[in-house]
């Protein structure tokens, strides 16, 4: 507990740090398309930062950006501390920026980015950190459309060939998202097997022994999603909280 308590003075604002950026921050002439996620609206339940990020995402599609929480006020709101209403997980292709997609700003999230989006202890416990440590009500496991990694891992196993260096510890990491695609016909098999391994991902997540009782008590959601290249639009597959 006495980590925790440490770990959490890097990611949460005590009361009065906050009402004294937030004073300094309105002194300094915000952006009037800032939405202050990080002042007194920031959401503070798994529906209202899943509602947060999907309007995000539905003006990344119309091209009606807001680009929130980006000007000098609110850097200067987040210089000591932060508080995120969001952790997202997502593949470290440079077509899904999910700060972008979903029209975020500075101390909107925590984002961790891996091949594949694979997880291993590092990764897991920085998902683990928003939540374990401030509350953090929202963590997005995010695939994409034509996942370069996922690719080479399914090719990779299929044909039974190694890839180079540490690329085959993404793809050993990919390989139960691999044999479940495997049992069935699929007319796109690594679309399916993105699709397959995010589900797969939330779905342990969502169990982890740290995170399922936060889950069920209704303070976190762990949603998976895909995220279309072709449209910018994020597709919920598992997961989505209740208003």
């Amino acid at each position: 507990m006495a980590t925790v308590a440490a770990l959490s003075s890097c990611s949460s604002k005590t009361d009065s740090t906050k009402t004294e950026n937030a004073d300094a921050a309105k002194a300094s002439s915000p952006s009037p398309t800032t939405q202050g996620s990080s002042s007194a609206d920031r959401p503070d339940t798994p529906w209202a930062a899943f509602a947060r990020l999907m309007d995000g995402n539905r003006r990344w599609v119309d091209g009606k950006l807001l680009h929130p929480d980006r000007d000098p006020s609110q850097r200067q709101f987040v210089a000591e501390e932060q508080d995120p209403y969001g952790v997202i997980l997502s593949c470290i292709d440079s077509r899904v920026p999910p700060e972008l997609l979903f029209d975020t700003g500075l101390g909107d999230l925590f984002v961790m980015r891996t091949g594949g989006q694979v997880v291993g202890p590092v990764v897991i416990g920085s998902v683990e950190y928003g939540p374990m440590t401030s509350g953090t009500p929202l963590i997005v496991v995010l695939g994409h459309q034509r996942c370069g990694a996922i690719k080479a891992a399914y090719k990779a196993l299929k044909e039974n060939k190694p890839l180079p260096g540490n690329l085959q510890a993404i793809v050993e990491a990919l390989r139960p998202a691999y044999e479940e695609t495997a049992k069935a016909k699929h007319a796109d098999p690594v679309d399916a097997m993105i699709r397959i391994h995010t589900k797969q991902t939330s779905a342990d997540l969502r169990s982890n022994a740290d995170l399922a009782p936060l889950v069920k008590k209704g303070d976190l959601a762990v949603v998976s999603a895909y995220y279309s290249l072709d449209t910018g639009r994020v597709e919920v597959l598992t997961g989505a909280p209740s208003a």
